[in-house]
């Protein structure tokens, strides 16, 4: 086997962009003389930028890493303010290990974004589940979202399960001891 020393010297040769031989084949697969004539027709003018992009010169590898480091070593690490309806609590590790840090949940065979998603859906039905059994209540809505819109998400599904004496009631009590952003969602 011969090695060609010539062809594995830059990181993006080997990694980025098809070769012009490919470039020429897929041309011709789809009937169009050059990319410029492939684009015209298929990105409306509208849209397109109409000069180039203001972007650096290329990297190689170990220049991007080294100047990205170089970089990140300026960031601050500081206590994060995300707002109200973020409360420091203890979370059993029973709880960590098996619902939040699971790696089912994000280490498919094939991790794609359906996959993850299901993983998400799976956990927060566990969840649910877990709050069912340890309060005895009848429906349980566990979210990933912000509390407003959980709130909103847990209202909607008790209008929809609420009994058929009840189908003419239409107004919620909401405490004013909730999250302003709650209420107001």
């Amino acid at each position: 086997m011969q090695i060609k020393f010539s062809e594995t010297r830059r990181f993006a040769d080997r990694h980025i962009a098809p070769s012009e031989t490919q470039i020429k084949e897929m041309l011709e697969t789809i009937g169009v003389q050059s990319l410029e004539e492939l684009i015209n027709q298929t990105v409306p003018a509208n849209i397109r930028l109409k000069t180039p992009l203001n972007l650096p010169d290329a990297q190689g590898e170990h220049e991007f890493l080294r100047d990205f480091k170089r970089i990140a070593q300026k960031n601050k690490v500081h206590k994060s303010y995300l707002g109200l309806g973020y409360y420091p609590c203890h979370v059993p590790t029973v709880i960590l290990r098996n619902i939040l840090e699971n790696p089912a949940w994000y280490t498919a065979y094939t991790p794609y974004q359906a996959e993850i998603a299901q993983g998400r859906m799976e956990m927060l039905i566990n969840y649910q589940t877990m709050v069912m059994d340890l309060t005895g209540m009848e429906i349980a809505n566990a979210s990933l979202l912000d509390e407003g819109t959980a709130a909103a998400e847990a209202m909607a599904l008790f209008q929809a399960l609420r009994s058929p004496q009840k189908k003419n009631a239409h107004k919620f009590i909401v405490s004013d001891r909730c999250l302003p952003q709650t209420i107001e969602v």
